[in-house]
């Protein structure tokens, strides 16, 4: 047990070069060695700049504790919480220096943001466990599978045990995978000729970038709404989707996006005899770091799969971020472990399976009121 371990909120600076700046760079410094703990690299790691301008995101309020010994910052948790949207929701990121692991002070910032979660009104809460692919094979012999049956965690893993220990559910599981850029230039044209077969020229691609050009803004957005009503095996990632989407949101969304510095490029695909988008993809790109960029939401509308639409989209998306961003090396991406189109469609382009991310859930009492 680490000792004399103090719990208090991180002060959030007004720039990086401010004279209160050194704790706020210590903590991203406690999620960069984590991540290179984890997973070898720090591409997942946020860089100073990039995490300050988190807190400028009008759709969560975010704080973070850390825990300090003898003055320094060995552990963190990150604590979100939505403010359009699942207000009983909050979710946490915890990072522990690895030589501070096992000694209890995860459990103790886990204890305090889960306290400040509730006088927050917040009662879900939601944290994950990373899990490198080479710890997958490591422990294959015990296995944690979640509710919905698919993927699974490795049961004794240190984060696992810890989890569990404190109260946590394991929800369901992401596959996280990688790709190396730019793409083989034989495969783009191999892909590109078997998608443009199966949809036999019934569809045009239409491309930006941050920006959704105004004819196209408000199909985007019922594009995003049906996709949301959908149990969509189309999404990268999978929507739980409380928010009704039109024009004017996605444009302040995009206006967040930029004022974060990040770059979005973007496909989508007309159906030729009705004049509508029927699918899309997106790939972010950080603001001060173009070598490392994340693949987002890839929609396909249920009456146009089967027409590798998707495939179409990715491999178009793909070279466009290639042509805008010569400098990235490697695209990452998360996908439910039953969305066999998307992880197939992955393969063919390259992904390989990096590892497992496990999504844990907690639920609160709600705080009485003290009057009867």
């Amino acid at each position: 047990m680490a000792k004399d371990v103090k719990i208090e909120q991180l002060w959030i600076p007004d720039s990086l070069d401010a004279p209160d700046a050194a704790d706020f760079l210590a903590a991203v410094e406690v999620g960069r060695k984590v991540r290179m703990a984890t997973w070898g690299s720090d591409d997942l790691a946020y860089g100073p700049l990039e995490k300050l301008l988190e807190f400028e995101d009008p759709y969560e309020r975010q704080l973070i504790l850390v825990a300090k010994v003898d003055g320094e910052i060995v552990g963190t948790v990150d604590i979100a919480l939505p403010l359009t949207d699942h207000l009983d929701l909050a979710e946490f990121t915890l990072d522990i220096l690895p030589e501070f692991q096992r000694q209890g002070v995860g459990r103790r910032l886990l204890e305090a943001a889960e306290q400040l979660a509730r006088g927050e009104g917040r009662t879900m809460i939601l944290v994950d466990t990373n899990h490198p692919g080479a710890s997958l094979d490591e422990f294959e012999q015990a296995l944690l599978v979640p509710g919905t049956g698919l993927g699974f965690v490795p049961l004794e893993s240190r984060e696992v045990e810890f989890a569990q220990k404190t109260g946590y559910t394991l929800q369901h599981i992401e596959q996280f995978s990688a790709c190396s850029l730019p793409l083989d230039s034989k495969l783009v044209a191999d892909l590109q000729a078997e998608a443009e077969e199966a949809n036999n020229g019934r569809y045009r691609l239409h491309h930006w970038t941050d920006r959704c050009p105004d004819r196209w803004l408000e199909a985007v957005a019922a594009l995003e709404n049906q996709a949301g009503a959908d149990v969509d095996p189309d999404l990268d990632v999978p929507v739980e989707q409380d928010m009704v989407f039109d024009g004017g949101i996605l444009r302040e969304a995009e206006d967040v996006a930029i004022a974060q510095g990040r770059r979005t490029v973007v496909t989508a695909v007309e159906h030729l005899a009705s004049g509508s988008l029927v699918g899309l993809t997106t790939i972010t790109v950080l603001a001060h770091r173009a070598d490392v960029v994340f693949q987002d939401d890839t929609l396909v509308l249920q009456e146009h799969r089967g027409n590798k639409l998707g495939l179409l989209i990715k491999v178009a998306n793909m070279e466009r971020l290639t042509e805008q961003f010569p400098d990235a090396r490697v695209i990452y991406t998360w996908n439910a472990p039953d969305n066999r189109y998307l992880l197939t469609v992955n393969q063919q382009l390259g992904f390989r399976i990096a590892g497992v991310t496990g999504i844990w859930q907690k639920e609160l009492p709600q705080l009485r009121s003290s009057t009867s």
